[in-house]
């Protein structure tokens, strides 16, 4: 079929009437903080203040006799019902042959708090207020560490006493690399001209208009559970908390997506809250709702990007491309989100081509932890880091 033909099919160049809008533009869309389920009660999470701490104690004594608090949870109380980390749903492979490295990501923190914004402690109250006054309540010990923020920081070890976990004590995630490094250092070699670019490109807090929300609901009379959420793909969060992390027969859970107020990508993944919601709502029997707020979800939201990168560019006299070599360093952020390790690898590397002709490439990717907020996919995920880092060594190879 060519181009004349596709002119010909109906509706081709034509401007069509959306069909979706009406009912949200008379306020008829169904949210999931619109959702209100029968004896709902309501979730407030206790969130580090400090990047990285251990944790000496809880008291949660004065939280718990406030009006109102049907249920507090804390970090032993998930390691002792044996529910597991977030998983991180790609496995990449180091240069050297070893997996990546991908510690434990418990859904309430155990031992120690990672970035600012972790997840402490779960209040669970009559109302949202009541839950709000309890958690201030919640007092807790921390021994604080150093911090290390920045992912070029990570990369020099510059920032001592800093490593985040026992299974990576240098911060490394894995190195990982693609293309044939022997013919590109050799295109290099015969180069008449290189041209060499260092970019950063900067860390970002998705904010849809709807933040995150959930309700965690289950059913003694026949023993199964319902979570609404806002989430842009219910059926990987279904897969994820099922089989690796509450352990619970698939068609034990449903997981309803009512309308999404925005994603873009940050409403994609499995998040803690959603398990802690599930989890608790059998403990106590009830419906339990979580709203973010605007300051919490800049906090514990999965960021985007945070890439900082060395890439050059190998010319004959002509300034016909001959080769190209990049090496990123790419910030994880303190845990593996759901896809985390697949953006600046699979989604990213494979894509620095772009609609060039580069006889050879050669990329090399560092992942590094932080004591920062868990970074993952981001409207495009990894596609818009190639495309900026190509562009701009394209146009400095226009200027050179």
């Amino acid at each position: 079929m060519g181009a004349s033909d596709f002119s010909k099919l109906p509706h081709i160049g034509e401007s069509l009437r959306r069909k979706e809008d009406y009912r949200f533009l008379t306020g008829a869309g169904q949210y999931t903080d619109d959702v209100v389920l029968a004896a709902q009660s309501h979730a407030v999470f206790v969130r580090s203040p400090h990047a990285h701490a251990r944790i000496n104690s809880i008291h949660t004594d004065a939280a718990k006799a406030a009006p109102g608090v049907l249920g507090i949870f804390v970090g032993t109380d998930v390691a002792a019902d044996n529910i597991n980390g977030l998983p991180c749903g790609w496995l990449i492979t180091s240069t050297d042959g070893q997996p990546m490295k991908e510690p434990p990501h418990p859904i309430l923190a155990q031992g120690k708090v990672r970035y600012v914004g972790d997840h402490v402690a779960m209040v669970v109250a009559l109302t949202q207020q009541q839950a709000r006054d309890a958690a201030e309540l919640v007092e807790v010990d921390y021994d604080v560490l150093p911090a290390v923020v920045s992912v070029a920081d990570a990369a020099a070890g510059t920032v001592a006493g800093a490593g985040l976990h026992d299974a990576a004590p240098d911060n490394h995630c894995y190195k990982w690399a693609i293309g044939d490094k022997g013919a590109v250092d050799a295109a290099f070699a015969n180069a008449a001209h290189v041209t060499q670019l260092d970019l950063v490109n900067n860390r970002l807090i998705p904010n849809a208009m709807e933040p995150r929300t959930a309700i965690g609901s289950y059913s003694r009379a026949n023993d199964e559970y319902t979570l609404y959420v806002s989430n842009q793909n219910p059926h990987v969060e279904r897969l994820l908390m099922t089989a690796f992390v509450m352990g619970l027969p698939e068609h034990k859970v449903r997981v309803i997506a009512p309308d999404v107020g925005g994603g873009f990508g940050s409403k994609i993944f499995l998040y803690a809250e959603d398990v802690c919601l599930t989890w608790a709502a059998k403990k106590l029997n009830r419906n339990i709702k979580w709203v973010a707020d605007r300051s919490e979800s800049f906090l514990s939201d999965a960021h985007g990007r945070d890439h900082v990168s060395h890439a050059e560019m190998a010319m004959d006299k002509d300034g016909k491309f001959l080769a190209m070599r990049v090496h990123t360093d790419a910030n994880m952020g303190a845990y593996l989100s759901t896809f985390a390790s697949a953006v600046p690898t699979i989604l990213y590397a494979t894509l620095l081509a772009g609609q060039y002709t580069t006889p050879q490439i050669y990329v090399e990717v560092d992942a590094w932890f932080t004591n920062t907020a868990p970074v993952d996919a981001y409207r495009g995920a990894g596609r818009p880091e190639a495309t900026y880092l190509l562009e701009r060594l394209v146009s400095r190879c226009g200027w050179e």
